[in-house]
């Protein structure tokens, strides 16, 4: 029995339940399960997804903060990895997930006390420090996990420092460990994890100790000085690939560096050979650039010992030097041919027999070439489609080929949401917003986490000339471009980017084919293993008139045609709501998961009420007109529909053109207007016949793929009239 650091009542334990959430915890614990929900505890920036923050509570135990806990947005925060940061425990689920909540408390005073959680037995630092020495040692008994389950023994991550001791490391114990250290593998305690950072900082620390000094320049220098030399002495050179192998080997590898991080403790280089890609930690001190020397790009050789580290191969970094000529020039030839003969598929994957397809399968394969190298070259893919049912097939496609690809390539465990990034477009253009804000995000990876410049894929935009302005904004950069369209491109677009797979610009008629048709061809290409689990998808991306080849194609997979419809209209709906997220996970439950539940059929009969009360109401408000024997109906959008719920305006379009029996619709709003046409309407002609009708209205076709004409609001009824009868003209 025990009292309350703050109110001195009688507890089991050191804090009463009225004062719980008043301390923060340091945990010791090996097992989730140890934490206690609503506590608040000190943890360490491991690093950033989409969706929000990993944060390391012990070694063994991290947590996600996800980005709705924030009260600020993700981007917005400032946190580097191997920072130290304040979170509070919300749950610990069943299998071991952490969900952790923001603390708006970051610094120790702000709290009205600390304690040390080991296990699930709390102890003052004060304490625990008396008990880690009572035995005379300098740290050879780890008391980071006792209480209820015991002594525990671990090593802490290279990573990062797992408190705050470990950014200011004292020259004396540093020392006296390294003078100790016979190279065997020994236990420590946690409070000498400095120990851990591997060979490099051992012998930082051993001079730091010599001289009495912390961490000088000149102590820094010196050890920098040493491993500049080319690393010798190691054996024959291993491939990356073998290393799950050869944990606790000394070993070589030569590779390409593929990125560099700098961590709260060590620099990370991730270093890639032509077997697989593997990080390396490389510690000076903690937070200073190991290597400086060394460059994302530069051929070099390292030696290193391989460890485990959170169930993940790395390799501690002994030495590390650039290659240059010919010794360069072997590994630059080694992956080269490697790259080469991965990267490229050896032909197009058939599914069904689209003729619009055949025109363009050395496109396709360069496409897919291009995906599959990026995987091999640890650069990050980001995937840019229309927020739409058939964009988010398309996407949805792509995604499913390329992740496990990612697994493969990569030892980390959360290497998918680091390489691979899908961002629905609200509108049909890749304009200059969406591109600055691409670019603004490449380059703050490059230059905060080292990242390469991804490989941007635009599927069923970016191929009109609407986007050139976004395309070559990239391209200043250097990014690599490949645009993936149904619909007819624009051949300026054939001179903007890397890759143009456009079979309607091949000459081929493509009336009948979407983009999710092609990109789910451009799926199985990239990895042939994922053919059968996207078959039945260019089916789903078709909302009426279904090639019967992939009708077919969805058959044979089981799935029918009722059920193709409740996976189209599903994901439209998903496709409406936080448009600009890619919701991954719901998004392949819904196409992917045939177990589990009906969660399509369920999303599926939102989709049809909510689309059946907006028709009712514009069915019953159309005006319906005939222009030069052609039957109009147009709606105004403003008045007879909700502009901010499902169906969107664009959707509402297509399903009164495909309910009504006219020759074609017009809904129009404030400042723009949308044209649905049985016949082949050309709106950028349509917009220029409005503008010279009302040259002062400032008529713009902005969205072909769309049929979206922007005009000035004071000005509507007029452009309106001079759409109805460009678009009867076309008609006739």
């Amino acid at each position: 029995m025990g009292k309350c650091i703050i109110c001195g009542a009688s507890v089991d334990g050191r804090i009463c339940s009225s004062h719980e959430e008043d301390v923060v915890f340091e945990f010791r614990g090996n097992d989730p399960n140890q934490l206690r929900s609503n506590r608040f505890y000190t943890g360490i920036v491991d690093g950033y997804a989409d969706f929000g923050v990993f944060i390391d509570l012990s070694p063994n135990v991290t947590g996600l903060l996800h980005r709705s806990e924030l009260d600020r947005r993700l981007e917005s925060l400032d946190w580097e990895p191997g920072d130290e940061v304040f979170v509070q425990v919300k749950n610990v689920r069943e299998n071991g997930d952490v969900d952790l909540a923001w603390s708006i408390r970051q610094a120790e005073r702000e709290f009205r006390g600390v304690l040390i959680q080991e296990g699930t037995t709390e102890v003052e630092p004060d304490e625990d420090d008396d008990e880690g020495n009572s035995d005379g040692g300098s740290g050879g008994s780890d008391t980071g996990g006792t209480g209820d389950t015991g002594t525990v023994t671990h090593k802490p991550s290279p990573d990062r420092p797992d408190n705050a001791e470990a950014a200011e490391p004292d020259a004396g114990n540093d020392a006296e460990a390294a003078e100790s250290d016979t190279g065997d593998d020994v236990e420590r305690t946690d409070r000498d994890d400095e120990n851990e950072r591997g060979p490099a900082h051992a012998e930082a620390t051993s001079q730091e100790g010599s001289t009495g000094q912390e961490g000088s320049t000149d102590d820094i220098d010196a050890v920098r000085e040493r491993k500049q030399a080319t690393p010798e002495g190691a054996g024959e050179r291993v491939d990356i690939g073998t290393l799950s192998d050869r944990v606790g080997e000394s070993i070589r590898i030569e590779g390409e560096v593929v990125s560099a991080r700098q961590t709260g403790g060590p620099t990370v280089f991730e270093l890639r050979d032509e077997t697989g890609v593997v990080d390396c930690a490389a510690f000076v001190q903690a937070g200073v650039r190991a290597y400086p020397e060394i460059d994302v790009g530069d051929i070099v050789r390292l030696e290193g010992d391989v460890e485990v580290r959170r169930n993940e191969v790395q390799v501690e970094t002994e030495a590390l030097a650039a290659l240059a000529g010919d010794e360069a020039a072997a590994v630059e030839r080694r992956l080269a041919d490697a790259l080469t003969d991965e990267a490229r598929p050896d032909g197009v994957s058939v599914l069904g027999d689209h003729p619009a397809i055949d025109t363009v399968g050395d496109e396709l394969l360069d496409a897919a070439e291009s995906v599959r190298r990026a995987v091999i070259e640890s650069r990050p893919i980001v995937v840019r489609h229309a927020a739409t049912a058939d964009g988010y097939v398309a996407g949805a496609a792509v995604e499913r080929a390329v992740l496990p690809l990612i697994r493969e390539e990569h030892a980390k465990s959360d290497a998918e949401y680091h390489y691979f990034t899908r961002r629905p477009l609200d509108e049909p253009v890749y304009d200059m917003d969406a591109a600055t804000k691409d670019a603004t995000r490449m380059l703050q990876d490059r230059d905060r986490h080292g990242e390469q410049l991804p490989l941007v894929l635009l599927l069923g935009t970016g191929s009109t000339v609407e986007s050139q302005d976004g395309l070559d904004l990239l391209g200043v950069y250097g990014a690599e471009r490949v645009v993936v369209d149904a619909a007819t491109a624009d051949p300026e677009i054939a001179d903007t980017v890397a890759t143009l797979v456009n079979p309607g610009l091949a000459g081929a008629e493509t009336g009948d084919l979407t983009t999710g048709a092609l990109g789910s061809v451009l799926a199985a290409t990239v990895n042939g293993d994922v053919t059968d689990d996207v078959a039945h998808l260019p089916a789903v991306s078709y909302w009426e008139g279904t090639p019967e080849t992939y009708a077919d194609l969805a058959a044979d997979a089981g799935v029918d045609a009722e059920r193709v419809s409740e996976l189209r209209e599903a994901v439209a709906l998903e496709a409406y709501y936080q448009s600009y997220q890619d919701k991954r996970e719901l998004i392949a439950d819904i196409l992917f998961d045939s177990e589990g539940g009906d969660l399509a059929g369920h999303i599926a009969g939102q989709f049809r009420e909510k689309l059946e009360t907006e028709v009712d109401t514009a069915e019953a408000n159309i005006e319906e007109r005939e222009v030069d024997g052609r039957t109009f109906a147009t709606l105004d959008a403003d008045a007879y529909s909700h502009r901010f719920d499902f169906p969107s305006t664009t959707l509402l379009a297509d399903e009164l053109q495909r309910r009504g029996d006219r020759d074609a619709t017009v809904v129009y709003g404030t400042d723009e207007l949308y044209v649905r046409a049985d016949g082949d309407v050309d709106v950028r002609e349509a917009a220029g016949d409005a503008a010279m009708a009302v040259p002062d209205a400032s008529v713009t076709a902005v969205g072909v793929r769309q049929g979206r004409i922007e005009y000035l609001a004071g000005r509507r009824d007029e452009v309106t009239d001079a759409v109805v009868d460009a678009v009867a003209g076309q008609l006739q």
